[in-house]
C-alpha cells in the first residue's frame, strides 16, 4: 500500500573456515531452499533475541556439529534479491573445536581461496570471494610528472604494501604512456600487484595489463572489452552505471564520491548509507571512492564495500 514502509533486511550471519591447508569450507545449498545448488559460506539468520556471535554459534553447531570460541568481523554485505533484501554479516573464525560435517545433508567442500570465484554462489557472496582474495586498498595514481618521479613514488606504495594500482595519465602522449605503463608492470609484477591503467583499453590489451573504464566509456559497451584473466573496472556513481559494469562482467568497480573532496569541494556526495543502497543492487565488488583514507576500509567494509580508493591520501610524497 501506498506510504507503506519497505520491510527491514534478513539478518544472515556467515562464518569463514579454514583447515590446516588455508582452504576454505563452502556448504551447498539443498533442494527445496532458494537458490538450491549454490555453494555459500555456512551460517543462517540471526533469530529475534540473538547477537550475530550467538547466531554464529548456533548455525554452525546446528548445521555443521562444531564449536567456535571467536568471530572477527570481515564484510557485511547489503544485497537485494527478488522479493526481499538482506544483510549478510560476514566473520572470520580463527579456530574451532570439532569436525565439521554436513549434519543437515548439505554437501560440504574445502576449497582452495584461489578456487573459490569457480563455484557458483548466491550474489551476496561474490564480495565476500573478493574480501577474501582481492586488494582491499585501489591506490589511484596522480597525474604524472614525470615518469623517474612517477615510478619512484610507485616504489614507495608498493613497498608500502599496495597491491591494486590505477595508472591514470590522462594528460600523456600515447608513447610515453605505453613505455611507463610498461616500466610499471615490471614494477607491480616483481612486487606481486596488479596494474590497471586509465582509459587506454588498447594498451591494456598489448601489455597484458587491467583497464579502469571511465563511466562514459563504461555506458558506450556491449561487451567486456578484454578477456577474464585481464581485470576490468570502472567508475560508477549511480544504480544505471553499476548495472551495466555488472551486465559486462566487469571485475569491479569504483563508486563514488561517498565524501567530498578537495578537488570537487561542492559535489553532491553519497554518504555511507546512499554507498550501501548502490551496492545492495548488484553483486559487484566495490571500491568506496571520494574522501578516503587508507584507514577508512573498515567502513566500507561494514557497509559492503570492497575497501577504499584514493588518491592523495593513498599515493606517497
Amino acid at each position: 500500500m501506498p506510504g507503506d514502509r519497505p520491510k527491514p533486511p534478513v539478518h544472515v550471519v556467515a562464518a569463514v573456515l579454514r583447515d590446516a591447508r588455508g582452504r576454505i569450507l563452502l556448504a551447498r545449498r539443498t533442494a527445496g531452499r532458494d537458490l538450491a545448488g549454490a555453494w555459500e559460506f555456512p551460517g543462517g539468520k540471526v533469530e529475534p533475541g540473538e547477537t550475530p556471535f550467538q547466531a554464529l554459534e548456533r548455525e554452525l553447531h546446528e548445521e555443521l556439529g562444531i564449536r567456535i570460541q571467536a568471530a572477527e568481523p570481515l564484510v557485511s554485505v547489503p544485497q537485494a534479491y527478488p522479493g526481499k533484501r538482506i544483510v549478510l554479516d560476514v566473520y572470520e573464525v580463527p579456530s574451532f573445536t570439532g569436525t565439521a560435517r554436513g549434519l543437515e545433508k548439505q554437501a560440504l567442500a574445502w576449497a582452495p581461496p584461489e578456487k573459490l570465484a569457480s563455484y557458483p554462489m548466491p550474489p551476496a557472496d561474490r564480495p565476500v570471494v573478493a574480501a577474501l582474495t582481492a586488494p582491499a586498498r585501489y591506490l589511484i595514481s596522480p597525474e604524472p610528472e614525470s615518469a623517474a618521479s612517477f615510478l619512484l613514488r610507485l616504489d614507495k606504495a608498493l613497498a608500502n604494501g599496495v597491491r591494486r594500482v590505477q595508472l591514470r595519465a590522462k594528460a600523456m602522449p600515447a608513447k610515453a604512456l605505453a613505455e611507463l605503463a610498461m616500466d610499471a608492470r615490471t614494477r607491480c609484477h616483481a612486487a606481486g600487484a596488479e596494474l590497471l591503467v586509465n582509459g587506454e583499453v588498447a594498451v591494456a590489451a598489448e601489455l597484458g595489463i587491467g583497464v579502469h573504464l571511465t563511466s562514459k566509456q563504461l555506458m558506450g559497451l556491449a561487451e567486456r572489452p578484454l578477456p577474464a584473466g585481464q581485470l576490468v573496472a570502472a567508475s560508477c556513481h549511480d544504480a544505471d552505471e553499476l548495472a551495466q559494469a555488472e551486465r559486462l562482467g566487469l571485475d569491479f568497480a569504483v563508486l563514488g564520491p561517498v565524501r567530498a573532496t578537495e578537488s570537487h569541494p561542492g559535489a553532491a556526495t553519497l554518504g555511507w548509507e546512499g554507498f550501501s543502497r548502490l551496492r545492495e543492487g548488484v553483486s559487484l565488488p566495490i571500491y568506496a571512492l571520494g574522501g578516503m583514507r587508507p584507514q577508512d576500509v573498515a567502513t566500507a567494509r561494514r557497509h559492503g564495500g570492497q575497501g577504499v580508493a584514493g588518491i592523495r591520501a593513498f599515493w606517497p610524497k
